[in-house]
């Protein structure tokens, strides 16, 4: 049956799609290229001795871009004040991007033990969106009262054998390269919509993940949202040309371009964390041996704001030495204090602005 917008798209093709519509000689010019800069990634990762100062930065970065996506926006500062304090009073839209940044994470933890189910899925829209409902049994589309672009297919028992193909083929089909295997299973992923809502950012947290089953990734800190974000248009118009003309090159091409230009820039930021992380030991050492221990440079890496409970959950110092060794990097210039309330919040500013910073990427 021909696609037709207005009409649930049921004849969606199962995976894997034909060979031919994207095994080029352009495809794996690109995949050599993504191959080479994740691989350099994947290298350089062990350098930050602490996987939770990537997970809770970069990951936090990945939620507030992938949510923007979704037009769920909120600032830098409100994330990682809301993620820190519990004295902050959070809108919405950053306690939604927060759920997404949980969503991923605790996918991470299950997938250390068991495997992509249906289950798994419906656990992640459901950590996202806070809500009880899994695989959808009504019609959705997208689009708008004036225009439906695309219709997915509908409902339950179609939706579940579709996701069911989706999840033989992460399974199965090892003579893919994960690069394109992750970037076939977003589409179809995209194009089964599963969800009433929140697909997108379910879609892309499953990207990671998958990556990092794979062995591609140790960590899910591969930041694709920004790239998504800064070409969105091509991104929605690649989707629907796979749906519309099974155009699989054009998109596999966009995805591996992701890969590539995100991995190189959280390398970027790999460097420069790690660079950071080297400055401030020096300078406590050198300036302030009264309070330096590794431990404590290292808690001030976990996230960009820091408070004394941090500190005193960690074993570090008791309440009253915490606040001292908070103050006196206060005094030294590395941290900033903020009163939330009855609460003191201390900014790691050089750190914050080193996430908030963004580079130039760059398209195929």
């Amino acid at each position: 049956m021909a696609f037709l917008p207005d009409k649930p798209y049921n004849a969606l093709p199962l995976l894997p799609p034909p060979p031919e519509q994207w095994e080029t000689l352009a495809v794996y010019r690109i995949l050599a290229e993504a191959r080479a800069a994740i691989a350099e990634l994947k290298g350089r990762m062990p350098v930050i001795p602490n996987p939770l100062m990537l997970i809770n930065t970069l990951v936090l970065q990945e939620a507030k871009d992938s949510s923007s996506i979704e037009n769920i926006f909120t600032t830098s500062d409100k994330l990682y004040k809301a993620f820190a304090s519990t004295n902050t009073q959070t809108d919405p839209q950053t306690k939604e991007v927060l759920r997404y940044r949980t969503a991923l994470y605790e996918a991470w933890q299950q997938l250390q033990h068991q495997d992509f189910a249906i289950e798994l899925l419906e656990n992640i829209y459901r950590t996202i969106k806070d809500t009880k409902d899994g695989v959808r049994d009504v019609e959705v589309f997208i689009g708008n009262r004036f225009q439906v672009v695309y219709t997915p297919p509908c409902c339950r028992d179609l939706l579940l054998e579709k996701l069911n193909n989706l999840l033989a083929f992460i399974r199965e089909n090892d003579q893919i390269d994960p690069l394109v295997k992750m970037a076939i299973l977003h589409y179809q992923f995209e194009a089964i919509h599963p969800f009433t809502d929140g697909n997108g950012r379910a879609g892309r947290v499953l990207n990671v993940l998958y990556l990092t089953q794979a062995g591609v990734l140790e960590q899910p800190v591969l930041y694709l949202s920004q790239y998504i974000n800064a070409f969105k248009a091509d991104y929605y118009r690649l989707l629907q040309q796979v749906t519309m003309h099974g155009h699989w090159e054009a998109w596999i091409m966009y995805m591996l371009t992701a890969v590539k230009e995100t991995a190189i820039e959280t390398l970027r930021k790999v460097n420069a964390i790690h660079d950071l992380l080297k400055y401030t030991v020096e300078m406590v050492r050198t300036n302030a041996p009264d309070v330096y221990s590794r431990e404590l440079i290292d808690m001030l890496f976990v996230q960009p704001y820091c408070k004394i409970s941090f500190l005193v959950d960690a074993g570090i110092a008791s309440r009253n030495t915490a606040s001292k060794y908070l103050n006196r990097l206060v005094e030294l210039g590395l941290l900033e204090k903020e009163q939330m309330g009855s609460e003191s919040l201390y900014l790691n500013k050089k750190l914050y602005e080193l996430l908030s910073n963004e580079s130039k990427l760059h398209k195929i």
